[in-house]
């Protein structure tokens, strides 16, 4: 491939990380208007729609299920969209999105961990050190830059809602290794989004949606489309397109940008303003991510075995 295209490649890539720390922004505006099981219904509405139309394109037919595949794209959509979105939406009524955003940055050592735990992955030290200096950023952002309240309970909703994301996403990430064994990452995006958006539907039915979604506001279908169209269906076909031409180990990386857009869009749109402390907690967190997934792919490192 030419210079150029992996120029595009890496564009694209760039703009994907501003999409998906936009959805914070959007997603914080959204849920001051519609509740939350109505809003993430319809942000997936779009999406499927959307992705539909993207996987028709690159797959040209709708791949068959079986059991055993239908059965895990069930629990795929159950974590990874139906239980993140409501846990995304309602605890960005209690916390603001800059910090969200940085909670969110704990994500892939989470992942890394329970990967050493459960699936006796191999632990660098490089990759231990990462998780340890991730742990205590995400600590700094969580405590508000006050960590001794942590000691002493006084932990909110939002930020009990927004720890419920990484854990929902983590549980996603192992179920869709499975999934992707027989689908391709795409596929599985799709059905899993088909089945959180049934879900979201279903759940929905208590906030009587029929007569909420006739009286949104501009203001919220805009966020709703740029959930729907930028953040998911757009976000999510440039980064698989990227892991095809540059390769995972490139690609991984971009995702630590996904924070810290997340937090200056924060404050350039919503004007929100961190406590030092948490900026620096977000900035440990990002290293420490940075650290374990280069350990990821770093080769011939001394570890240790659970």
């Amino acid at each position: 491939m030419s210079r150029d295209n992996h120029t595009l490649v890496y564009f694209k890539l760039i703009l994907t990380t501003l999409f998906w720390g936009g959805t914070w922004v959007a997603a914080h505006v959204l849920v001051q208007e519609v509740p939350p099981f109505t809003g993430a219904f319809v942000r997936f509405s779009i999406a499927v729609a959307a992705l539909a139309w993207v996987v028709w394109r690159h797959e040209g037919r709708w791949p068959r299920l079986n059991r055993s595949n239908a059965m895990t794209l069930f629990w795929l959509g159950f974590t990874g969209i139906f239980l993140y979105s409501y846990c995304f939406l309602t605890g960005l009524k209690y916390i603001s999105a800059g910090r969200g955003a940085l909670v969110i940055a704990f994500n892939p050592v989470l992942v890394a961990l329970v990967a050493w735990l459960g699936y006796k992955e191999r632990m660098t030290w490089l990759k231990g050190t990462g998780i340890v200096l991730a742990l205590i950023g995400c600590v700094l952002v969580i405590s508000n830059g006050h960590p001794e309240r942590l000691l002493q309970g006084e932990i909110g909703l939002g930020e009990l809602l927004i720890l419920g994301c990484v854990v929902s996403w983590t549980a996603y990430t192992f179920i869709g290794r499975q999934a992707t064994q027989s689908l391709s990452p795409l596929v599985t995006t799709f059905y899993a989004s088909v089945v959180g958006m049934v879900l979201l539907g279903i759940a929905a039915v208590g906030e009587t949606p029929w007569q909420l979604i006739p009286h949104f506001s501009w203001t919220a279908w805009m966020c709703l489309f740029y959930l729907g169209i930028f953040g998911t269906a757009t976000a999510y076909t440039w980064f698989t397109d990227s892991v095809k031409v540059i390769g995972a180990a490139r690609t991984a990386p971009f995702i630590n940008l996904t924070p810290l857009s997340g937090v200056l869009f924060s404050a350039l749109i919503l004007g929100e303003r961190l406590h030092i402390m948490v900026l620096l907690g977000g900035l440990v967190t990002v290293v420490g991510v940075m650290m374990t997934v280069w350990a990821g792919h770093a080769k011939s490192q001394p570890h240790f075995e659970k």
